[in-house]
């Protein structure tokens, strides 16, 4: 066995052991019970972010644990086509080459979409592959793959034939760079520096005027009302009334409408129902007319002014000032800091746009889906996200499922070209293809994914895989999707499948830097998986950012932690190492769990061991990963290595004694545990460190069972009495530190007792001499304190250290005498500082937090001082 773990030589060896052995891949198997999880695809766009990791190495941890408890397991991989994001790429690589997309035909145009899918769209899969993930690959799916399309657009047909599905003219979410209609969760809302101007519209037939502010007031060319708060008693004379719209002359009604806040500007409103989604719901109240003042770049079009007429709408915008400020209409203009969307893929302000679209009604398809999770048959950890999903499925819209691109599923509707109202739905063209023509449109990209879970499976077709495998046991998803993916999936799983698509759902943290700003690609702060990888090793890694997440809170990411995964890992291999060295060669280990026939140590490690898997499962029962991790963290760290392996190194001095061999057995047995509850966590080291202890009847770890509890195993009065050993042992350890006693030292130790506690002493008291370099132990009830002794007290004991010998008494006073000079002069520093409210007003949380950390360290460390300079004194 390597003396050093050489993480990357350990990682490529064990995957491509596990796949050639096909561990990975799961068949019906009515003797079994099922276990599946569907990954959330990532775009075939894209590259490994932590929030991968994140993800990832959870479902991998549910995955692992499930298949060593004996489950059928299939992890279902595969990526997203990413209708808007990938068609980006492909125009921007073709704008490259000197090509315009509307220069090529729609085939054209999708050759080198596939091209450039088949050079690109590989990438993340080979990075889940390095990041440990156990899918079985065998089955990775793409949203586009001949099954899969043939699954969405048969959903397309089966909701059109129910009434669930209409084409309309509505406003809808417009991108001027795509020229596509696009998702809200496509929506960045950015804070900008802008202006709010006011102007008049004139009454008709009158010299009275009411002012509006706005925004935007190149929209304004569209307006077809001003709106009031009913209650508003400045304006309530004014309902009815009619204005003239400045530059237009159209005549527009004065209403009064709930949704107006009187606070905004002078509370008199424009309303422009072409262009806004608030005004549109007034104009659906009231009415109103819709004029749209757009091109799909979002130029001013026909229905404005021939002064306006294409224009870009900023430059429409200043024009409009001007000619406002020029006849009179403008009244000021003020700084206003307000929130705009931009779309994600054209990082330009949306538009609000009426368009024909198709649309799907939610109304009746949600309420299924909104029981489901309020029954608690789909259960959401954590659980506050109810509330969050419960308010958007109850104020549902129709949604908005076409988008204008080349790149994705087509809409399987089809036109007669004499009588375009005539239309044909169904997944196979028409008998006679040459008299009709295709929507052009394609699909929402969220239109295919929210069939993940049944599509994967080969729905609509009936199946082994789906009887089997169908629902799912697991989402592992982020809170950024719920209602776009999560929500969703539950609608198509009790629609197509009138049943659940999964029993619980996991939301990620979000991943923040220390900062606390959101990981993101335009700020650049977030780090290189890979490079993580290569510098502290994948098992660090994903160990590590599990530590550092707890469940519903952000996690504010920091390398350091992943340093903490660093040396676990190296901690877990030396200490497999020492237990190596000291087994005799070819020796087959057995532990006889007889209690009565184990001494104290076996009891009590074995009882801590099986505390530990109780707890550890728990947690990982209720989605707490991180406490898991510091479950078995704080065992292994704490219990196995810092206390049970110094103890076995008595017992392993005399190699071939009979005590050694049941301290072989224990040590052997807890260490395989350890490592079998760590594999979830950290696959690559435990299987290689369980290779070293495997024996003919053992499998790869991968498949090794699960540990069982076993609370017959379960020691109190063992975990008493090693306490009270551990206590002694911390003492003597602490007064060797605090007095500045050298290792290679050995002290005498006095011991005055008044109660039952001597067994401890003399049974243990070579464990005691050995970890805490004592020489000698003298108990009695009645023996004096020894001259400059340092004295800790134990329960029923003094214990008494004599110094001289040990240290230089002066010197040693001398030094403490110093450091309580120096530190009086700290604390006093500290304490004016944070008296003074200049620096409590200017200066940081964290830095004011640092400081009364400090001061607080100080105080205890000149109080031990004190403590130590009475004993030499």
């Amino acid at each position: 066995m390597d003396k050093v773990f050489k993480p990357a030589e350990v990682e490529d060896y064990w995957y491509q052991i596990w796949g050639k052995k096909n561990y990975f891949h799961g068949e019906p198997n009515p003797q079994k019970t099922p276990f599946t999880i569907v990954i959330p695809p990532p775009n075939v766009t894209g590259m490994l972010t932590m929030g991968h990791v994140l993800n990832n190495t959870i479902q991998d941890i549910l995955v692992r644990k499930a298949r060593m408890e004996g489950k059928e397991v299939c992890w279902i991989p595969g990526t997203d086509h990413a209708s808007i994001a990938t068609e980006g790429k492909v125009v921007e690589m073709l704008k490259e080459q000197g090509i315009d997309k509307h220069s090529l035909s729609r085939d054209e145009f999708l050759k080198h979409a596939w091209g450039w899918k088949g050079k690109y769209g590989g990438i993340i899969i080979q990075q889940l592959k390095k990041l440990g993930c156990s899918c079985d690959w065998e089955r990775e799916r793409f949203t586009m793959d001949g099954g899969y399309t043939k699954a969405v657009l048969s959903a397309f047909v089966k909701l059109y034939e129910k009434g669930f599905i209409y084409k309309g003219h509505r406003l809808v979410n417009w991108c001027p760079v795509s020229k596509s209609a696009i998702s809200q969760e496509e929506v960045n809302h950015q804070e900008v520096n802008g202006h709010l101007w006011y102007f008049k519209y004139p009454f008709k037939n009158s010299d009275e005027f009411v002012v509006v502010a706005t925004t935007r007031p190149e929209t304004m060319l569209g307006d077809t009302a001003v709106a009031v708060h009913p209650k508003d008693e400045r304006y309530s004379h004014l309902v009815g009334k009619t204005v003239i719209l400045p530059l237009v002359g159209r005549e527009l009604p004065v209403i009064a409408d709930n949704h107006v806040d009187p606070e905004f500007g002078t509370g008199c409103v424009k309303v422009t129902p072409a262009h806004d989604p608030n005004d549109f719901s007034m104009s659906e109240r009231h009415g109103l007319e819709l004029v749209n003042i757009m091109n799909e770049d979002a130029s001013i079009n026909e229905n404005a002014p021939g002064a306006y007429q294409n224009l870009s709408r900023d430059d429409a915008r200043k024009a409009v000032v001007k000619d406002l400020e020029e006849q009179g209409f403008l009244v000021k203009t003020e700084d206003y800091v307000h929130k705009v969307g931009y779309s994600e893929r054209g990082q330009v302000p949306i538009e609000f746009y009426m368009s024909e679209q198709w649309f799907m009604k939610m109304g009746e398809l949600v309420k299924p889906a909104l029981q489901a999770v309020a029954d608690g048959k789909i259960k959401f950890h954590p659980e506050y996200w109810v509330k969050t999903y419960k308010h958007w499925m109850e104020n549902i819209k129709d949604w908005c499922i076409s988008r204008q691109l080349w790149w994705g599923h087509q809409i399987p509707v089809w036109y007669h070209k004499e009588d375009p109202q005539k239309m044909h739905v169904s997944i196979e063209e028409p008998d006679d293809p040459e008299n009709w023509y295709r929507d052009p449109d394609v699909l929402d990209t969220w239109a295919s994914s929210w069939l993940w879970p049944l599509a994967v499976h080969d729905w609509p077709e009936e199946s082994a895989d789906l009887d089997y495998f169908y629902p799912t046991d697991v989402l592992v998803t982020g809170p950024d999707i719920i209602f776009f993916w999560v929500a969703r999936m539950i609608i198509a799983g009790y629609e197509f499948k009138s049943d659940l698509p999964f029993k619980d759902v996991y939301f990620t943290s979000i991943l923040r830097d220390e900062t606390g700003r959101k990981f993101s690609k335009s700020l650049g702060n977030s780090p290189d998986p890979f490079e993580l990888f290569d510098e502290y090793g994948t098992d660090a890694v994903r160990f590590g950012t599990m530590l550092m997440s707890p469940q519903g809170l952000d996690v504010l990411f920091s390398s350091n932690r992943l340093e903490v995964g660093r040396n676990f890992m190296n901690k877990l291999w030396n200490a497999s190492r020492f237990v190596l060295m000291n087994l005799k060669d070819g020796q087959i280990l057995d532990i006889n769990f007889e209690k009565e026939k184990l001494d104290l140590p076996e009891q009590w490690i074995l009882s801590k061991m099986q505390k530990s898997v109780q707890a550890y499962n728990r947690q990982l029962e209720r989605f707490h990963f991180n406490e898991a991790a510091k479950v078995l963290y704080d065992f292994t760290w704490n219990d196995f290595c810092d206390w049970y392996i110094e103890i076995t190194k008595i017992h392993f001095r005399e190699k071939d004694s009979q005590k050694g061999d049941v301290v072989r057995g224990a040590i052997v047995h807890v260490l395989k545990t350890i490592l079998a509850l760590l594999h979830p966590y950290a696959p690559f080291i435990t299987e290689e460190l369980w290779s070293q202890f495997k024996t003919e009847k053992d499998l790869e770890l991968i498949v090794s069972p699960w540990p069982d509890y076993h609370p017959e195993l379960v020691d109190s009065k063992a975990e008493k009495t090693m306490g009270f050993l551990q206590d002694i042992i911390i003492a003597v350890r602490t007064i060797r530190s605090q007095m500045n006693v050298p290792p290679s030292k050995k002290a005498d130790m006095v011991v005055r007792m008044h109660g039952d506690s001597k067994f401890v002493l003399e049974k243990y008291g070579d464990v005691i001499k050995s970890l805490c370099g004592v020489r000698e132990i003298s108990v009695g009830e009645f023996l004096d304190k020894p001259p400059h002794s340092a004295v800790a007290v134990i329960r029923d004991m003094e214990i008494f250290l004599p110094l001289e010998g040990l240290i230089d008494v002066v010197l040693e006073q001398e030094r403490l005498e110093k450091r309580e000079a120096d530190l009086k002069v700290y604390i006093s520093n500290i304490q004016k500082k944070l008296s003074k409210r200049d620096f409590l007003s200017r200066a940081p949380k964290e830095v004011i937090e640092r400081e009364e950390k400090k001061l607080i360290e100080m105080n205890n460390e000149l109080k031990m001082l004190t403590i130590n300079l009475e004993i030499l004194q």
